[in-house]
């Protein structure tokens, strides 16, 4: 394998957002850049080629043709793909090669992907995403784990990632990742439930007046709108996250009431979204609302006629 990480083939499995947002910042580059998708073979293959070929990122047609091919493989896909991706990439990847889960998977099952990777004699990395990707790119805070972990940083880094080594241990950096997400997606969820039972009760405003008192540092309305447009587009994944972040706290031993229930809100409304609740999926206006107010009538419109 090339020592200078700027001459690797990069295979990304996953081509959603955050694979994107990747290629087009490894293409700005000129790193070589492949990628495959299962969505390459539905509804939205056209999207995904067009980006492709804008951006000059081959396709593949499989996993193991990509990854025969890649010095360096990132999986980037819904967390509850992330084993079963290493398992299909185990089985063509070349030795030494290096594969960095990016996946927000529990500690547990980083694991089981490692002994799938390492048992076919490529190198795995666990990769924890610390924040939101679109606003860091590929920048975005990157906490590293596994025995390799402190011989990939500085390669990772010099083609423009900002990783740092959290542990030689696996499901150490998984682990903050996920204890993380039990606030950050347990707040959004909240903040739906919470704003949208407001503004059927009309008391949003008082309720916005003492999260204001309470949190002076944070500006909820635009938080909240924030909250609003990330859940609508991204609440399926979201869910599936957060499922693996239950998984984390049961192999803790505790269970995990307050990470079942993110879950289910999530899935909820990504639920609503696929029904067009929302507006059109791939539309400019899309989870756009600088309002959280229209989202969350939308929300109780539907819930009246229901009833």
């Amino acid at each position: 394998m090339m020592v200078d990480p700027k001459r690797w083939q990069i295979g990304l499995v996953g081509y959603g957002e955050v694979g994107r947002i990747l290629a087009e910042d490894l293409r700005q580059q000129d790193i070589k850049v492949s990628a495959f998708d299962i969505k390459l073979g539905g509804d939205q293959a056209a999207a995904l080629k067009e980006h492709a070929a804008t951006f000059g990122v081959a396709l593949a047609a499989s996993h193991a043709e990509l990854t025969a091919k890649s010095d360096f493989i990132i999986s980037a896909v819904t967390a509850s793909q992330a084993v079963p991706v290493a398992e299909a990439s185990a089985a063509a990847i070349n030795q030494g090669t290096w594969f960095l889960d990016f996946n927000s998977a529990s500690p547990g099952a980083k694991q089981r992907a490692a002994a799938l990777i390492d048992g076919a004699a490529g190198r795995y990395i666990e990769g924890a995403v610390m924040t939101s990707v679109p606003p860091y790119r590929i920048k975005v805070p990157l906490l590293l784990g596994g025995p390799g972990a402190r011989e990939l940083e500085p390669l990772l880094n010099a083609i423009g990632f900002a990783a740092k080594v959290a542990s030689d241990k696996l499901g150490v950096s998984s682990a903050v990742k996920m204890c993380r997400s039990i606030m950050i997606k347990g707040l959004e969820a909240m903040v739906i439930e919470s704003f949208t039972t407001a503004r059927a009760y009309g008391v949003e405003d008082a309720v916005l007046a003492s999260l204001a008192e309470t949190f002076p540092a944070i500006n909820w309305e635009k938080q909240g709108a924030y909250f609003f447009q990330r859940v609508i587009e991204h609440g399926r994944r979201r869910a599936e996250e957060v499922r693996e972040v239950a998984e984390t706290v049961r192999e803790a031993g505790l269970t995990p009431w307050s990470a079942q229930g993110t879950a289910e809100r999530q899935a909820w409304v990504a639920d609503l979204a696929d029904e067009g609740l929302f507006g059109t999926k791939g539309t400019k206006e899309f989870a756009r609302s600088a309002d959280w107010r229209t989202e969350a009538d939308r929300i109780l419109a539907k819930i009246k006629r229901a009833t």
